[in-house]
């Protein structure tokens, strides 16, 4: 449903998104009487009113200490009052206003420029936003909880969730895929068309026909992967019996079995736990018009000759990027027709149940219910709906906590995925500053002064509460990758915050805001991090095998159930337990050194034939070869005296293109080989190149001086550069949006180079 104004959706679900606190929660009082359900479903039956767009300059982004939510100003003196930013101008595609700069005579020149736009980018705490958006999956969680739970959606969210799928369709097919650069999958069409038609998109609209008409040629939504099944049928779009099993009971295993759920990878934990409590009570949404309309919809044949059970395992081709296995199909087999009929008790469902609640407890107690991400956030916003009500304050506070990963750009509304990117990109600014030796400047002072003040803000300084019982690895003195209230630390977002905070407090002049305590909280953090292999993971050690994959059920993503080696993750800790020793080489230090000693190792190991590393996190072999490159020159490793440094040196170089730039797609993830980015050169792939080969110290200065041309000459008058193509990746076919990536490592590239070689003028 849609409301025509925000103050009715506040009222509607009890909450005050003014302040991001539920109404009462500290006053003890009761909460006020609520619309009623049948009123809502009553509302919800309606057809939505939408707009054909909304006025830009009324959107603001509010910074709570780091906390990002979007609102739009409907009050002429609401407007005036709080006038908008220019980063609120830059996020929304409009005219920030500023000046052309002198042009740039060398790359320090350049980096002046960057660092004066970016400057104005700066958020009221010391950070920097962004969107975080490319996934396709992530926006339909939000609104199809937001529809199941009655939570009314105001016109300008709506009308901007319509204008950013419209934007983003495919322009062949009109589909939606994986992620925004992805080609139409059932996963993408399917919940992305019912996010439309919840927001009040008429079926007839040229767009809804032509996805439609794409989505039945792939054989409409009974060939939807697993997420996809479940989602439609909590909206009451599928029956539960299309949806493969999700025992609850899993969480009762004990410790010591090589499957048992707390060996997996944190982010499939958190969304099984939920999915798995509302498998178990085959919950749906009320019907409606607008679903009864989706179940015509979105299938080939009749919905009432839909076979449900049949169509479990049904699959689209270009969905089904990893196919279940044998031993998976053999379980699902198993729990549907043995274990659930015949061996499953009572007792035993529901002493599950109550562990999974428990659990989800935990997770949103942990992270104020910001939760790890927006893919559980949802999930669990659902599963509090079903199992307190909608009164209750664990939905009010959900529902406050699911504007955190929302995000307006020049196309719409998306949803993130994370509630940002906060630590990660300040840390890589101060990085940039200091590699170009800016940091004594005064001029730039106070903006990395309130940097460094976030981070301060930011270090978390606490374990979990109950951190062995909710399976949390240690966390204190981490940083996490958006901000401390979600609190999940990341062993290279850790590393790469604290080398920024020893960069800058090692330097006169600036605050020391953190004591050395709080230096060694962090270090003993990251030395919990290293695997059996020597190498890192992300949020934890591997806890499980990597054959436990065969029990992936997701479909549309590789090695997602346990955590894996990264380069990435690796090099990032090496570097910066290197500089924690420089200046407390007498604290844990033979630990310090045989982890040093052991991660190496393993980086080497990684090094495939062509003298690349793979990529996890980002795209792909450009950056993972960077980051190894910078781990070996910190213990003096480089292209005159390693061969694993020369070889990573030589693989760049061969990649480099006539202009002097480097491209690199997204398909190198999926296929595992270098592949060419159609569009051509891109300036931070061309950035990563550049840092790799300088760190390694490599001979020739021709090279670099190309890349950093093109890098210069891609920098526009006002000292910003335009968004090329998509950075990151996660689980090997789902990429995601780093848009500050376009700053920090081209003003690191173009510091470094005017740090190395001061006399050169590149025009």
């Amino acid at each position: 449903m849609v409301t025509l104004r925000s103050s009715t959706a506040a009222k509607a679900n009890g909450t005050s998104r003014s302040n991001g606190k539920a109404n009462n929660a500290s006053s003890g009082k009761q909460p006020k009487k609520h619309i009623s359900d049948d009123s809502l479903f009553e509302a919800a039956t309606k057809r939505p009113r939408i707009e054909e767009k909304t006025d830009f300059t009324r959107w603001r982004m509010l910074d709570e200490n780091g906390r990002h939510t979007w609102k739009y100003l409907e009050d002429e003196e609401a407007v005036e009052k709080w006038p908008q930013s220019c980063a609120d101008k830059w996020y929304l595609g409009l005219d920030t206003e500023l000046p052309s700069l002198p042009k740039p005579q060398k790359p320090l020149d350049s980096v002046v420029n960057g660092l004066t736009f970016f400057e104005k980018l700066q958020l009221p705490s010391g950070q920097w936003g962004c969107e975080y958006g490319g996934p396709a999956f992530l926006l339909p969680g939000i609104v199809i909880t937001w529809y199941v739970t009655k939570t009314p959606i105001p016109w300008y969210v709506a009308t901007e969730i319509k204008n950013y799928l419209f934007a983003r369709a495919h322009p062949e097919d009109g589909g939606w895929g994986l992620h925004i650069e992805g080609e139409s999958t059932v996963f993408g069409i399917s919940m992305n068309y019912a996010v439309l038609r919840i927001v009040g998109v008429d079926p007839e609209h040229p767009v809804m026909v032509k996805a439609r008409g794409t989505l039945h040629k792939l054989g409409g939504a009974t060939f939807a992967p697993h997420w996809a099944k479940f989602w439609l049928s909590i909206l009451g779009v599928c029956k539960w019996d299309i949806v493969n099993p999700v025992p609850p009971e899993l969480w009762l295993l004990p410790d010591w079995v090589p499957f048992a759920p707390w060996r997996w990878w944190i982010h499939m934990r958190q969304v099984f736990l939920p999915m798995g409590y509302l498998y178990e009570k085959k919950w749906s949404c009320e019907e409606t018009d607008i679903i009864r309309a989706l179940r015509q919809e979105l299938f080939v044949e009749p919905w009432d000759e839909v076979n449900w059970i049949g169509n479990r395992n049904s699959i689209s081709s270009i969905d089904n990027y990893h196919p279940k296995s044998w031993l998976l199909n053999t379980a699902n087999w198993f729990l549907v027709n043995i274990w659930n009929p015949y061996l499953r008790t009572k007792g035993l469902a529901q002493k599950a149940e109550d562990w999974v609640s428990k659990l989800v407890d935990m997770e949103d107690e942990n992270t104020d219910f910001a939760d790890l991400a927006p893919v559980n956030a949802a999930m669990n916003t659902v599963m509090c709906y079903v199992r307190d009500g909608p009164g209750s304050y664990t939905v009010r506070r959900h529902l406050e906590r699911l504007d955190d990963g929302m995000w307006v750009n020049r196309d719409g509304m998306l949803c993130n995925g994370t509630n940002g990117v906060q630590c990660w990109d300040t840390s890589f600014l101060i990085q940039a500053a200091t590699d170009a030796k800016l940091e004594q400047d005064p001029r730039w002072r106070p903006m990395l002064t309130k940097a460094l003040g976030f981070l301060d803000d930011q270090q978390i300084r606490e374990n979990c509460k109950d951190q062995e019982v909710c399976y949390r690895q240690q966390r204190k003195g981490a940083w996490a990758f958006s901000t401390r209230d979600q609190g999940y630390a990341v062993c290279d977002c850790i590393s790469e915050a604290l080398k920024s905070v020893i960069l800058l407090q090692k330097t006169p002049g600036y605050p020391q805001l953190l004591e050395d305590q709080r230096i060694f909280d962090a270090i003993d953090t990251l030395l919990t991090y290293q695997n059996k292999s020597g190498a890192c993971s992300s949020y934890e050690p591997t806890r499980g095998s990597e054959w436990v994959e065969m029990l992936n059920a997701a479909e549309v993503f590789g090695k997602i159930m346990v955590e894996y080696d990264y380069v990435e993750c690796t090099t990032a800790v090496v570097t910066a337990l290197m500089l924690f020793q420089k200046h407390w080489p007498n604290y844990r230090t033979q630990e310090i050194e045989r982890f040093i000693g052991r991660s190496v190792k393993a980086v080497k190991t990684f090094q495939r034939p062509d003298g690349s590393w793979y990529g996890n996190w980002a795209i792909c072999y450009t950056y993972a070869t960077m980051f190894a490159l910078e781990s070996l020159k910190s213990i003096g490793e480089t292209y005159s005296n390693s061969s694993y440094s020369k070889r990573g040196c030589d693989f760049l170089i061969s990649k480099q293109r006539e202009d002097g730039g480097w491209s690199e797609s997204y398909r190198s993830c999926e296929r595992m080989i270098y592949t060419e980015h159609p569009m051509g050169s891109q300036v931070v792939m061309t950035a990563w190149a550049l840092i790799g080969l300088m760190k390694a110290e490599y001979p020739d200065i021709e090279p670099l001086k190309k890349g950093i041309k093109l890098i210069m000459d891609r920098q526009q008058p006002n000292g910003e550069w335009k968004q090329e193509a998509i950075e990151g990746v996660f689980n090997k076919t789902c990429m995601i949006s780093y848009p500050n990536y376009k700053f920090t490592f081209t003003m690191k590239a173009l510091g470094m180079f005017a740090t190395k070689y001061p006399d050169e003028t590149i025009v």
